[in-house]
């Protein structure tokens, strides 16, 4: 699975957006450098049932932004992305996207 579709698939399961989620985890005070990606993994577990793997993509975003590696964009791999900067805005601003 792409780095985009673990946070859209986050969008589909919790009904909050990407952008949204990086806003409850920054009011919580997970965006603080020294925050371990175990707190924020059990708050996403325990609020909105997500595994590790999602949990961990919105770790990388809280902690790096949006800006991934160049390394498997346009790979031919399953964890391929279109693009090295993430969009947090949610399914709804893209077009074709599912609703």
């Amino acid at each position: 699975m792409s780095f985009q579709a673990y946070l859209d698939n986050i969008e589909l399961k919790t009904s909050k957006t990407p952008a949204e989620l990086v806003a409850l985890a920054k009011a919580k005070g997970f965006d603080s450098p020294d925050t371990k990606a175990s707190a924020v993994i059990e708050w996403l577990k325990e609020d909105f049932q997500l595994g590790r793997g999602h949990a961990m993509a919105l770790v990388h975003v809280l902690k790096h932004g949006t800006q991934i590696s160049d390394t498997h964009v346009g790979s031919k791999g399953v964890h391929s992305d279109g693009s090295n900067v993430l969009r947090l805005d949610g399914l709804h601003k893209r077009d074709g996207a599912l609703k």
